[in-house]
């Protein structure tokens, strides 16, 4: 898809993840991250009273840079991004990764899109936005 044939509301390709042990193990120890939320069931729901071992926040924020980066592809460049974890995530959810565009600058070529991370029953976990720079903006 071209940047003229973009129109706000246009969705972006829905992904979803569902992190296990291993995914939570590996991310926690490339980003030097030892909270024992993320590994240690016993901890996690005794001590820190959670219904059990909870999916990283940055991870979150990581499956909405990766759906920004794939729509975009070598279109555009990411430009902006924020996102806020509101709701905690468990280990055996399935994660729903969604966006569609909400705002189109003819002028700068740049795109800004909404994305979200939701759980299986549709609520939203982590809200934010972004923004893409198109390299072609030609008619």
């Amino acid at each position: 898809m071209k940047f003229r044939e973009l129109a706000i509301g246009d969705a972006l390709p829905e992904r979803h993840f569902r992190p296990d042990e291993v995914q939570l193990f590996m991310y926690n120890a490339a980003i030097w991250n030892p909270h024992r939320i993320h590994y240690d069931y016993p901890y996690t729901t005794g001590v820190e009273g959670h219904p059990g071992i909870v999916i990283d926040g940055p991870l979150q924020g990581d499956y909405l840079t990766q759906l920004v980066l794939d729509w975009a592809d070598e279109r555009a460049d990411l430009v902006s991004f924020s996102y806020s974890n509101r709701k905690a995530s468990y280990l055996g959810e399935t994660l729903y990764v969604r966006g569609h565009i909400v705002a189109i600058d003819t002028v700068s070529g740049e795109v800004e899109l909404e994305v979200a991370v939701l759980d299986e029953a549709g609520e939203i976990l982590t809200p934010g936005v972004a923004r893409v720079r198109f390299r072609d903006t030609a008619p």
